[in-house]
């Protein structure tokens, strides 16, 4: 247990800042903040060598391209910089995750997405990220199995790709929504997915919270389609034996984890504190909105269709009261 994790278990009110939330997709990567600011510049360096530091940290260099690329310049900037080094595995992967993200707007065909990433594949093929990209629009248009068989590729390449596995989460949780009511909501494949990827994860992986993340995004679909409460705290979503076993199995993990520098982790917080505050366990909630700041993340709390802002705020003052 790291040292202090045992006072984090109890709100104090008097000692907890009320910080603005950020809602940035780069949580606390400072690097890759100015990285971004230098690239809205035109100015590619900073890019450049914050993605030769990363190296093979797969899911940092994920999480680092993904947000570059969101940004609506993207691939503009990647084209350019492929001008400059047409055998930039890097500006092709840019470009690759970048016109995905137009794709998923519309504002790209997704023929030309696919290819752009199947280009960067080629240039490295060690590197999940392009695999990454593809997956993230397979996720979106794609069959069951093209699904399948895009996320095979990344997890060839890393096996404990964080990112890939919430893709696949978000896919398998909307499987069965059409069918009608099913008395059997609680165990669908998106939960033996995710028990199954946690289970074979190392010990330290943050996979061991997928449960967690897999009942939040079966929430989202069931919500949607109205069979489950538009508030996740009033309906019996959270309540039952196996989820409040879930979560207290991720809380616990989460007390003993000793590699708190994931570059996704304030994903795994803020789903954490979501899943304890709809269970109104309020000191497990407090340690992870202490821990979390001001790094909120949209996801889970825009679910089903809610204000994330309003939404992470009213649990927050409820749990710490500020």
């Amino acid at each position: 247990m790291r040292p202090g994790d045992r006072q984090d278990t109890a709100p104090d009110r008097a000692s907890v800042p009320v910080p603005a939330l950020a809602f940035d997709p780069a949580h606390d990567d400072t690097e890759l903040v100015a990285a971004r600011a230098a690239l809205a510049q035109g100015r590619r360096q900073a890019a450049r060598a914050l993605l030769l530091r990363t190296g093979d940290d797969w899911d940092r260099r994920g999480h680092r391209l993904t947000v570059l690329a969101e940004d609506a310049y993207g691939a503009a900037w990647a084209r350019d910089w492929l001008i400059a080094e047409p055998r930039s595995a890097d500006a092709a992967t840019l470009l690759a995750l970048a016109l995905v993200q137009r794709a998923l707007r519309g504002r790209a065909s997704s023929g030309q997405a696919r290819a752009a990433c199947r280009d960067a594949a080629a240039l490295a093929p060690a590197d999940p990220t392009p695999w990454l990209g593809l997956l993230s629009l397979e996720r979106a248009t794609g069959s069951d199995a093209a699904v399948a068989r895009v996320f095979d590729e990344v997890r060839d390449r890393h096996p404990e790709h964080h990112h890939a596995h919430h893709l696949m989460l978000a896919r398998l949780a909307e499987r069965g929504t059409d069918r009608g009511p099913d008395p059997l909501h609680d165990v669908p494949e998106v939960y033996d997915f995710a028990d199954r990827a946690a289970a074979l994860a190392p010990a330290d992986s943050p996979l061991a919270l997928l449960p967690v993340v897999a009942r939040a995004e079966r929430y989202r679909v069931l919500a949607a389609a109205a069979r489950q409460s538009a508030d996740p705290a009033a309906g019996d979503h959270w309540t039952g034996g196996a989820a409040r076993r879930a979560t207290r199995a991720a809380f616990d993990w989460w007390l003993e984890w000793e590699h708190d520098d994931h570059p996704r982790r304030h994903i795994d917080l803020n789903f954490l504190a979501h899943a304890m505050a709809c269970q109104n366990r309020t000191a497990e909630a407090a340690a992870l909105f202490r821990r979390i700041g001001r790094h909120a993340t949209r996801a889970p709390w825009c679910y089903p269709d809610r204000d994330p802002d309003t939404a992470f705020r009213a649990a927050r003052t409820r749990v710490l009261g500020l």
